[in-house]
């Protein structure tokens, strides 16, 4: 049931299941957790160990078989925690290098949900103003939900605007969009010929172009083209600029 979050945490496949299953049955004999956990008892009693060795798991002894038990699931905070700080070490440089090696004009493709989280980030990183033509309320995507809320808390603190065209059929299928919308937001509508299922966001120096979008969802494989270009960026700005005095305003 939570293998994949402690998985996410770095515990292995055996790891993670061994020690859910003794959260649940408490204290036991390898023998038993193996069962309990659906773990070959030969594998059992490794990860068992490298449970130890990261202090979720403790050895009780006895006379018989030696049995075992599970620390408070509050240690994984700890984990997290020592993981966070030895990102915080390693982080500076790595930015420095990533910095140093960054082209002034590259182009490349994200792809997927993971993709769109990509470019939420780029967005907080420029700190730029975003200027999207052919949104779609993107942001209702369920699937975004969480990474949705964390965007748009730092867009809010960093004071980033929003400037929206969006298509026309979000009239009819999100009216209360812009009630809903989590930060400060200017729009207007492009006229209904002009709709599709494709968007452009100019920020900062870069043009991100997304295919596999509609009014407020994307589909199972979106992609997004981005440009890095300040030269391109500054150009559709100016592009953006034509098509908003040209657009109806609500």
């Amino acid at each position: 049931m939570y293998q994949e979050p402690l998985e996410n945490l770095g515990l292995s496949p055996n790891e993670a299941r061994l020690y859910e299953a003794l959260i649940g049955k408490g204290e036991s004999s390898v023998s038993g957790i193996a069962i309990a956990a659906g773990v070959h008892r030969r594998n059992a009693y490794d990860a068992i160990h490298r449970l130890i060795d990261k202090g979720l798991c403790f050895e009780i002894f006895s006379f018989g078989e030696t049995r075992y038990n599970a620390v408070d699931p509050g240690k994984l905070n700890e984990l997290v925690n020592e993981r966070q700080r030895e990102l915080e070490k390693i982080l500076p440089e790595l930015k420095r290098k990533f910095e140093k090696r960054t082209a002034p004009e590259e182009a490349y493709i994200y792809r997927g949900l993971e993709g769109q989280k990509n470019i939420w980030r780029d967005v907080l990183y420029s700190g730029a103003d975003s200027y999207v033509v052919g949104a779609k309320g993107g942001w209702f995507e369920p699937r975004l939900e969480s990474s949705r809320i964390e965007f748009f808390k730092e867009a809010n603190r960093k004071k980033i605007k929003f400037f929206q065209l969006f298509d026309h059929e979000m009239k009819i299928r999100y009216p209360k969009f812009a009630k809903e919308f989590p930060a400060k937001l200017q729009y207007r509508f492009l006229p209904k010929e002009y709709s599709s299922h494709t968007a452009i966001d100019v920020f900062g120096d870069y043009v991100v172009m997304f295919v596999g979008v509609k009014a407020g969802e994307l589909y199972d494989d979106p992609l997004q083209f981005v440009i890095k270009s300040r030269r391109l960026a500054d150009g559709y700005r100016k592009f953006f600029q034509f098509m908003w005095d040209h657009c109806e305003e609500e």
